[in-house]
């Protein structure tokens, strides 16, 4: 049996990894590494902190994680206060049972200490019940981080399973829709395992239940007897610790609620009640990867808020509206370049000068030059003046052979 532990260490590994590669591909193993890495570590102090002293918090966590996550994904809008205007999450049927929000509050507080506006509530509620799951005994998991917090929470969104619906309804209204499979259905409500339930979710009629054990039964009756509402353990035998005790109790028809009780007696899931029962490394790697895949059910975009009852002030730059925080670096803005001027096209104004042809390079080839006879220039002089003679200079025969043979000078005036 021990040889087989690493096996069973790395097959529950493997688990987690495909169901958090199936469901989110935005969260990861130590989201917080570099931004706040001492964040989960100020997480599990507290959680111990109060664990010391209570007990029953895992129940609790494991309530209010539920709880978030089922109504528009693991976000903390379970956390917000209602306001005079508008009730939240927090007042609905379910959830006014839902308690520990102090814990909450006190590890936002020391996270804000140490990293301001760097770790949401949403992973506070998720890192904080991995811990108390593992402080009680049940399986320790690698947790993806990198929630971000609602920007909305209304009283009208709560909906959730009833502690009276059959299995099947259960099924195919809230969990398969949220991509649950009925085995993983089964798992998840194993967190009963360490549960209580007020008297008003289970006494019905007030009349037993004709099945249920009748020392069970008894027991709950001396219960319920007090008037202000009670509490009942769902696992009588270890009621804090998470294990595979809350199943074999719903093989002897111990379960408390109805629903859980009909997971051993419906054709579909009495099965895998048992095979809980029997196995306990078997439900510590369901249970593992379910907590997983529920933790990754998020919404599109949020927030991190500054305190996790109320929503982040107003932006007045972005008209009232909260600018959601990235989850990675920004890239720089890109800076688009200058428009150029729009140069319009002057008007052509007619131009009175003729065009200029250029000629077309004719393809016929040049006649060779005629040689014709030149004249020859005879050079006059020109008539004397009156006061003595002036020397004309005598005409340059080959000079004057030079010229076209086509030009000739105009005659002087006689003499």
């Amino acid at each position: 049996m021990l040889a087989r532990a690493p096996l069973l260490v790395v097959f529950l590994l493997l688990c987690i990894n495909a169901a958090v590669e199936q469901v989110s591909a935005d969260l990861r193993v130590g989201f917080y590494q570099s931004t706040c890495p001492q964040a989960e570590t100020i997480v599990r102090q507290l959680v111990q902190k109060r664990f010391n002293t209570d007990k029953s918090v895992t129940a609790a966590l494991l309530r209010m994680h539920f709880h978030d996550c089922f109504i528009k994904g693991c976000d903390a809008s379970i956390l917000i206060d209602s306001t005079a205007q508008k009730q939240s999450e927090k007042a609905a049927g379910p959830n006014q049972t839902v308690r520990d929000f102090d814990l909450i509050d006190q590890i936002k507080t020391a996270l804000e200490a140490a990293c301001p506006s760097r770790v949401s509530c949403a992973d506070v509620i998720a890192l904080a019940t991995r811990d108390a799951v593992a402080l009680s005994g049940g399986p320790t998991y690698p947790l993806p981080t990198g929630r971000l917090d609602g920007l909305t929470s209304n009283v009208n969104d709560v909906n959730l399973p009833g502690p009276t619906m059959p299995v099947s309804s259960a099924f195919a209204q809230f969990f398969r829709p949220k991509g649950f499979t009925l085995n993983e259905m089964v798992t998840l409500l194993g967190a009963h395992t360490v549960g209580v339930a007020h008297c008003a979710f289970f006494q019905g009629t007030g009349k037993p239940d004709p099945t249920m054990d009748p020392a069970l039964a008894g027991t709950l009756r001396r219960t319920c007897s007090a008037s202000n509402n009670p509490t009942a353990f769902l696992d009588q035998n270890t009621s804090f610790v998470v294990d595979t005790s809350f199943y074999r109790e719903l093989t002897v028809k111990r379960g408390v609620m109805q629903i859980d009780q009909e997971l051993a007696t419906d054709p579909s899931t009495s099965a895998m009640v048992a095979g809980f029962a029997r196995s306990e490394s078997s439900f510590r790697q369901s249970f593992a990867a379910a907590m997983v895949k529920m933790g990754s059910l998020v919404g599109q975009g949020g927030e991190v808020r500054k305190s996790c009852r109320v929503f982040n002030p107003k932006s007045p730059v972005s008209g009232g509206a909260r600018p959601p925080v990235a989850t990675t670096p920004r890239r720089p803005p890109v800076v688009q370049p200058a428009p150029r001027p729009v140069v319009r096209p002057r008007t052509p104004v007619p131009s009175t000068r003729r065009p200029v042809v250029s000629p077309r390079p004719s393809t016929v080839k040049p006649r060779p030059p005629v040689s014709r006879p030149r004249s020859p220039v005879v050079s006059r002089a020109p008539p004397p003046k009156s006061g003595g003679k002036k020397n004309v200079p005598k005409t340059n025969v080959k000079n004057a052979s030079k010229a076209k043979g086509n030009q000739r000078k105009k005659p002087g005036k006689g003499n």
